[in-house]
Formats: C-alpha cells, structure tokens, sequence
C-alpha cells in the first residue's frame, strides 16, 4: 500500500503564495506519475497539474497555467505544488495522487491512491 500525505495548506489573500507538499510512504512504484487535484463543495474533483516520473513533462489546468508550478523530488519520494498568484477561486481541498503506470493522467479515476487533502482558502 502507498500512504500520501498532503500539507502546507492554509489562508492567504489574493495575490499571495503557498507551496503544497505531497510525502509519499509504503510501496512506491518506480516510474509513476503524480498529480495535484482540488475540490470544492457541490462539485467534482478537478485536475489541476500532473508530473511524469522524470520531471519533464508537466501539463496543468488552462485555468492554473503560468501561475501554479508542479515538481517532484523522487529521492525524497514527494511531489510539491507551487501556487503563486493566488485567487479566490482557487479555495479549495487539494488533494494529491499516485497514478502507479500510465502517462499522461488527467481523470480521477486513473490514479491508484490518494492524500486526505489540505484545505487552501484564497480570501479576497
């Protein structure tokens, strides 16, 4: 089993920064693929940025492009999301997800295991 555990989560105001860190415990598959997923009450869970396993092929959310900024550390067995510019409709639980083979991963349903989620509000 693979634990994901999310953090670095909280209120900031409109404009500002956060960085999300994924850690990644138990049985790691070597050669997944990442991803970064937010939720808001009412809605499905939406894709916001994926990351391959070598770092180099990123595809995110027209809606978080150029401000959001995903990257991975697989000695460290984490994956991170850099959240600059933020706004309000950015509020959201974000969640993480190990997607164990495949590439690329955009839909909930090909990931495998996921975080519990940290909550980032955007206040204006």
């Amino acid at each position: 089993q693979v634990q994901l555990v999310e953090s670095g989560g909280g209120l900031v105001q409109a404009g500002g920064s956060l960085r999300l860190s994924c850690a990644a415990s138990g049985r790691t598959f070597r050669g997944n693929a990442m991803g970064w997923f937010r939720q808001v009450p009412g809605k499905e869970r939406e894709f916001v940025a994926t990351i391959n396993w070598t770092g180099d092929d990123k595809p995110y959310a027209d809606s978080v492009k150029g401000r959001f900024t995903i990257s991975r550390d697989n000695a460290k067995n984490t994956v991170y999301l850099q959240m600059n510019s933020l706004k309000p409709e950015d509020t959201a639980v974000y969640y993480c997800a190990l997607a164990k083979s495949g590439w690329p991963r955009y839909r909930t349903i090909e990931y495998d295991y996921w975080g519990q989620g940290t909550q980032v509000t955007v206040s204006s």
